[in-house]
């Protein structure tokens, strides 16, 4: 059964999801703020994190952002009273999965924890992948170009390996946010576009004119080019 890691300096706010998870058989620990919440996922390596994010002594994003920075691939869905889209881009750019903006309702929270629970990981149709200068490990969750390391978040990185096994294929933005996001639904496609951005940035050598990572006007992105290594 899976085992979900809530974090929230509000005891009362923890007590309600505990006894609600646990009501549905999910295993849960807590945590009542972020250096806790570090300690606690590297202790007992959690399924899932329910993140707040206003919290004392390290806010819900400087956890996100040292959970991926060491590596930790868990999901986290962040719990806030921080409802502007700003926060929530941010939030997503960091690495979380979803954003709950408080008060929520419960079922709606449990459909998201079910959602983020059931997604499945990367395909792995290869474990390298090499593009121009740059080249993917999916097993490490690595990128390099011309042998440097290129940093990317949690999103950046599942959303080039899915336009990669996806070679030659027009994907809409919509599509990318039901397969990468993992939601039918999201307030704006422009977050898969800032992140395609990002990527060009980092990879493309003009990202103006993107060898790679290819816009088809009115429907979505294409990945040309690349050879893969099966494992």
């Amino acid at each position: 059964m899976s085992r979900i890691l809530i974090v929230d300096d509000e005891p009362e706010i923890v007590r309600g999801l505990e006894d609600n998870l646990r009501f549905e058989g999910y295993q849960t620990s807590t945590a009542g703020d972020g250096r806790e919440a570090l300690a606690v996922a590297a202790r007992e390596a959690p399924d899932l994190i329910l993140l707040d994010i206003m919290m004392p002594k390290m806010s819900g994003w400087d956890v996100c952002r040292e959970l991926r920075r060491r590596g930790v691939d868990v999901p986290v869905i962040m719990l806030t009273a921080r409802g502007e889209e700003i926060d929530r881009v941010l939030g997503l750019e960091l690495g979380a999965d979803d954003y709950v903006t408080k008060p929520f309702s419960l079922r709606e929270l449990l459909a998201r924890v079910r959602a983020v629970l059931r997604r499945p990981g990367p395909r792995r149709k290869f474990e390298e992948f090499a593009f121009g200068d740059a080249r993917l490990h999916l097993r490490g969750r690595r990128a390099f170009r011309a042998g440097v390391e290129v940093r990317l978040t949690r999103k950046e990185f599942d959303l080039l390996v899915y336009l990669v096994e996806h070679r030659g294929e027009v994907v809409t933005r919509e599509r990318l946010l039901d397969e990468v996001w993992g939601y039918e639904r999201f307030p704006t496609t422009r977050t898969v576009d800032t992140h395609v951005l990002r990527l060009r940035r980092k990879f493309e050598n003009d990202p103006d004119r993107p060898a790679f990572i290819q816009t088809v006007h009115g429907q979505g992105y294409r990945f040309e080019s690349g050879e893969a290594r099966e494992p």
